[in-house]
């Protein structure tokens, strides 16, 4: 979904290589595509790190990448610099899907629990950018993005067709001490594919989107992605990305 995608316009992502190539993103190599460098000390919650910045004074950028099964998503965010920061997630999967049968003891009704990773438009610690000479302008420096983590539980019911679900336990990486609310991805739609797409919540009142897709036999993974806006107090003008698998 165009919400969601926003600045990335498509991922290569192969797991046994750990090559990541996102187009889209511009700024950040030639003809907006960049090949990114894993980045292992920057691993979140069980998902891989990828970053680039091609010079001291070019844009650092942080991808999040995770594939369980055939279900995978990716979540991409440059720090800020010149007060502009690019963002945006894919989600897909590489096998085929089936929904899980209704006469189960469940009636159809499966549980996904697991963790999730954003990037916000704020600035993290910085740790992962290149050095810059002594003397350099604050007002031309980049910055890297600051990463937020958490839990997340989907309940998806296949009787009816209908999915939500909640990310809980965030934390902004950098700076713990941040409140951060609860986020509620709200009960909307399964496809006949097994593609969702809903509204991202605090308590009812809409922030975002979010949407996703099921991946393999009996739908046994799930990947998705959020985009959120204005919602944790303190920080004007807040936007995050996410994505859960």
């Amino acid at each position: 979904p165009t919400a969601l995608a926003s600045d990335v316009d498509s991922i290569t992502y192969d797991s046994a290589t750990e090559t990541l190539v996102i187009k889209g993103v511009g700024l950040d190599e030639t003809a907006f595509e960049s090949s990114y460098i894993r980045n292992a000390g920057l691993d979140r919650v069980g998902y891989e790190a990828y970053t680039v910045q091609d010079s001291s004074l070019d844009r650092h950028t942080t991808a999040y990448v995770r594939q369980i099964g055939g279900a995978y998503a990716v979540a991409v965010a440059t720090g800020g610099q010149f007060a502009y920061y690019m963002a945006g997630t894919n989600f897909g999967r590489s096998d085929t899907f089936s929904a899980p049968t209704t006469d189960q003891p469940s009636g159809g009704i499966v549980s996904y629990a697991g963790t999730y990773v954003g990037l916000l438009n704020i600035a993290g610690d910085g740790g992962d950018l290149l050095p810059v000479a002594a003397g350099t302008p604050k007002d031309v420096l980049p910055l890297q993005a600051a990463e937020i983590t958490g839990q997340v539980l989907i309940n998806a019911d296949f009787a009816d067709n209908r999915i939500n679900g909640t990310i809980y336990d965030r934390v902004v990486t950098d700076d713990p001490t941040t409140a951060v609310e609860v986020l509620s991805l709200a009960p909307t739609d399964i496809a006949e594919n097994g593609t969702f797409e809903g509204i991202t919540s605090v308590g009812t009142n809409g922030v975002g989107e979010y949407g996703g897709i099921f991946s393999g036999t009996d739908a046994e993974a799930v990947a998705g992605s959020i985009h959120a806006a204005g919602h944790i107090d303190g920080i004007t003008d807040i936007e995050e990305y996410g994505i859960f698998v």
